[in-house]
């Protein structure tokens, strides 16, 4: 079977779109109807006139998508895509960490299940994280979940009160400083492109540090034409495409048994999951009423503030 072709005939006939993340793997992101980060694919999902929205991606962006849409069918292709820096945060502990920490604001990370997101006073992206912490009153008191390590670079780049909870994604904390180095000295001018999720010392040794959309902008105007790249290795399918006589190289992660550092829960995702979850409208993303308005107020503030932010 052409799925391929499958696919675009049940778009057609069901008014679906396709929202895919720039982790997925590039046969699923040329099928795509729109590919993005999470804050691009979060505006998409509250401008979209389909009827369906299937996801191309992790629960936690599906859940947004139906959280942003609830009058819309939201499917996700594969219910076990996960995201590590998600489950490490859980809504029981997460009202304890709160407690402990009064008077404070919660912001969080879009990376969360929808019942964080309830306990959050704005959400924020890693294209929008410094914007959404500074748009906040210069003496007010924040709590930042889930991502230490965005928590962290946020606090040094702002300078404010921030209690940052201690969660992590599996891909960027395991790439190899000194595999970076050993591929900066084979590849004379390349440049260091880091995600803010990743570990300090990467960070600190990154030419450009921010989300995946933002590192395709930075790629594409650089001058440069050679790239070391620190985040999930499916945004270079993109960075190819859009910048064909650049060279891209994965940053390796510690494990070199495992290659380039790859998203298990995004590589979920196939071709065949998408033809059979768009045949069946199955599995369907379902939340309760409550948790959808409760969940949608801190998502609504990340928009309203990011109207005038550049994805």
């Amino acid at each position: 079977m052409d799925f391929i072709r499958e696919i675009e005939k049940l778009k057609a006939e069901k008014n679906a779109v396709i929202l895919a993340h720039y982790y997925q793997t590039g046969d699923i992101q040329d099928i795509a109807d729109f590919v993005g980060d999470s804050l691009a694919l979060s505006q998409k999902a509250a401008s979209t006139s389909a009827g369906i929205i299937l996801f191309a991606g992790v629960k936690f962006m599906a859940e947004t998508a139906k959280i942003l849409s609830p009058q819309k069918k939201v499917l996700l292709p594969d219910m076990d895509a996960g995201c590590s820096l998600a489950d490490s945060c859980n809504a029981d502990d997460f009202k304890r960490f709160i407690a402990q920490n009064p008077g404070r604001t919660v912001v969080t990370y879009v990376n969360t299940s929808a019942e964080i997101k309830m306990l959050s006073d704005i959400v924020c992206t890693s294209s929008n994280a410094i914007q959404i912490v500074e748009s906040l009153p210069a003496g007010e008191k924040i709590i930042f979940a889930p991502d230490r390590n965005l928590g962290n670079f946020i606090l040094n780049k702002t300078g404010r009160d921030i209690v940052v909870w201690n969660g992590a994604c599996h891909v960027h904390e395991e790439f190899s400083l000194e595999a970076i180095l050993r591929l900066q000295k084979e590849n004379p001018g390349a440049k260091v492109l880091a995600h803010p999720e990743c570990e300090l010392p990467v960070r600190m040794i990154a030419d450009f540090i921010g989300s995946t959309a933002a590192m395709l902008q930075y790629s594409t105007a650089d001058g440069a034409n050679r790239y070391i790249v620190a985040t999930e290795a499916g945004i270079i399918h993109q960075m190819r495409k859009t910048n064909p006589r650049k060279v891209f190289i994965p940053a390796p992660p510690k494990d070199s048994t495992c290659g380039c550092s790859e998203c298990n829960f995004m590589k979920l995702v196939t071709v065949e999951k998408i033809y059979n979850c768009l045949a069946n409208e199955l599995p369907e993303i379902k939340l309760a009423g409550d948790i959808i308005s409760k969940a949608r107020k801190p998502i609504n503030r990340m928009l309203d503030i990011s109207k005038n932010i550049n994805p």
